[in-house]
C-alpha cells in the first residue's frame, strides 16, 4: 500500500486526471492487498485455531481491525467512483465541477462511520488521502499480527515434532541399555524433556505470538524472528544425554576389553606392591639407621569394585558399568602409579649404597691409572669405606663419610709432584 501526494489549491484538468489516476492505482493497491490478507494462510490459522494468550487477545483485535479496514475501503472505493462520476460529466470541466472535484480529492470530505472503541475512530473525517494513510496503519497493525503467527507456525510445531521423534528413538535406545525413569538421572531427564515438548507444541499451536521476539527498531510487519530458546535448550539438554547412551553403548562393545586391561593394571600395581614389600625387608636387612616407609597392602577395596563391575556386565547393567568402568581406570592407574613410587621410595637407600660403591670404585681406577695405587693411606682407606660398604647392615652415613675421606686423600695424593711414569716423588 501506498501514499498519495499533498494537497493543494484548486485543481485544473490536468491536475484531476493525475489525482484520480494515483487514487485508482492506490485503489487496485490496496484491494490486492486486502485480497491477500484474506487468504493469507496464517489468518485462516489463525481463525480454525483455539487461541489463547496474547495470541487471542491480538487477534481479536486484529479481526477488528480487518473489519473496520474493509469498512474503510469501501468508504474510499464509493468516493472515488463519485469523484469519477463528476469528472465524467464533462470533457473539459468548468470551474463549478473543479471546485467540486477539488472538494472531493483534497478536501476532508471523506466520512468513516465507526463503532465506539474501534481503533479510536468514531465517524471522523478525511481526505482520501488521509484515508489511505489511515488503511495503511490498519493494514500493517493486522499483518503483523498474521504473519509473524504463521512465521512461528511454521518454524516451532515442525522442529518440535522432529526433535520429539529423535527424543523418542533416543528413549527406546536408552531403554535398552537399561536406562529407565526412577533408575538412572538421564532416564528422569527423558521424561522431563518429554513433559517439556508436549506442554510447549501446545502453548506453540494455541498461543504463537507469545514466541515472538520483535527485532530491535523494526516497525515493518513480521519484524524479528520465533523465540526458540525453550526448543533450544530441550534439544541441548536432549544431545548431552544421547552423547551418555552412546557412551554407555560405547561401554557395552568394548567392556570386556576394559576390563581385562583394569585386571591387568591392578595385577602388576599388586606385584610392584609385593615386591615393595620384599625390597623393604631386603633394606632393613643390609641398611642400617635408615628410615624405611612401610608398603601398604593390595588394593583390596578396587578388586571389590571390579568384581562388581563384572556382575553389572554379566546382568548387562550398561548404565551403571559405564560411570564406574570410568572411575576404576582412573583409580587403577593411580594405584600403579603409588605402588611403583612405593617401591621407589622403599628402595632408595640401596639405590644410595649402590651409588656409594661406584663412586669408590671409579676413584681406585682413577687412582690406579695415575700409579698412586700403591699408596698406604689410600690402600687403607679405601678398604675401610670397601668394608664398609659390602657389611650389612650397612650405616649408609658412616659409609658415605668414609667414601668422601678416601675421595680426599686421593685428591691429595693424585694433586702432589709426579716422575715421568706418574708416580708421586
Amino acid at each position: 500500500m501506498g501514499v498519495t501526494g499533498p494537497p493543494g489549491p484548486v485543481m485544473d484538468r490536468d491536475e484531476v486526471d493525475r489525482a484520480l489516476a494515483r487514487l485508482g492505482a492506490e485503489h487496485k493497491a490496496i484491494e490486492d492487498s486486502l485480497l491477500a490478507l484474506q487468504d493469507h494462510a496464517g489468518r485462516r490459522l489463525l481463525e480454525g485455531a483455539e487461541l489463547t494468550g496474547t495470541t487471542r487477545d491480538r487477534w481479536a483485535s486484529a479481526e477488528r481491525t480487518i473489519t473496520l479496514l474493509w469498512t474503510c475501503f469501501d468508504v474510499y472505493a464509493g468516493a472515488l467512483r463519485e469523484a469519477h462520476e463528476v469528472r465524467a460529466r464533462r470533457r473539459w470541466p468548468g470551474r463549478d465541477e473543479l471546485l467540486e472535484l477539488t472538494d472531493r480529492l483534497r478536501g476532508e470530505s471523506v466520512l468513516v462511520a465507526g463503532g465506539a472503541g474501534e481503533q479510536g475512530l468514531l465517524s471522523e473525517r478525511f481526505t482520501l488521502e488521509g484515508l489511505v494513510r489511515r488503511m495503511n496503519e490498519l493494514y500493517a497493525s493486522s499483518l503483523d499480527v498474521v504473519v509473524t503467527s504463521d512465521a512461528v507456525w511454521s518454524a516451532l510445531p515442525a522442529r518440535i515434532d522432529l526433535l520429539a521423534a529423535e527424543l523418542g528413538r533416543t528413549r527406546s535406545l536408552a531403554h535398552s541399555v537399561g536406562v529407565r525413569p526412577g533408575e538412572h538421572p538421564a532416564g528422569d531427564e527423558l521424561e522431563d524433556i518429554t513433559a517439556e515438548l508436549t506442554a510447549l507444541r501446545a502453548q506453540v499451536v494455541t498461543d504463537p505470538l507469545a514466541f515472538w521476539r520483535p527485532a530491535a527498531g523494526s516497525s515493518a510487519p513480521g519484524g524479528g524472528r520465533p523465540d526458540t530458546t525453550r526448543y533450544d535448550r530441550a534439544a541441548l539438554a536432549l544431545e548431552d544425554i544421547r552423547r551418555e547412551i552412546e557412551a554407555v553403548l560405547a561401554v557395552r562393545q568394548d567392556s570386556e576389553e576394559r576390563l581385562l586391561r583394569l585386571r591387568d593394571v591392578l595385577s602388576r600395581a599388586d606385584r610392584t606392591l609385593t615386591e615393595a614389600r620384599s625390597a623393604r625387608g631386603e633394606v632393613l636387612a643390609k641398611i642400617a639407621a635408615s628410615e624405611v616407609p612401610a608398603v601398604s597392602g593390595p588394593p583390596t577395596a578396587l578388586q571389590e569394585r571390579l568384581v562388581a563391575a563384572a556382575e553389572y556386565r554379566r546382568h548387562q547393567q550398561w548404565h551403571r558399568l559405564s560411570p564406574l568402568l570410568d572411575s576404576l581406570e582412573r583409580e587403577a592407574e593411580d594405584e600403579l602409579m603409588r605402588a611403583r613410587e612405593s617401591l621407589t621410595a622403599v628402595t632408595a637407600p640401596l639405590a644410595v649404597r649402590a651409588e656409594l660403591r661406584g663412586r669408590l670404585d671409579a676413584y681406585k681406577a682413577k687412582v690406579a691409572r695415575l700409579g698412586a695405587a700403591e699408596d698406604p693411606l689410600l690402600i687403607e682407606r679405601y678398604d675401610t669405606a670397601r668394608r664398609m660398604l659390602w657389611s650389612a647392615p650397612c650405616d649408609l652415613r658412616v659409609a658415605e663419610q668414609a667414601v668422601l675421606r678416601y675421595q680426599q686423600a686421593a685428591a691429595d695424593v693424585l694433586s702432589g709432584p709426579r716422575d715421568a711414569g706418574g708416580r708421586q716423588w
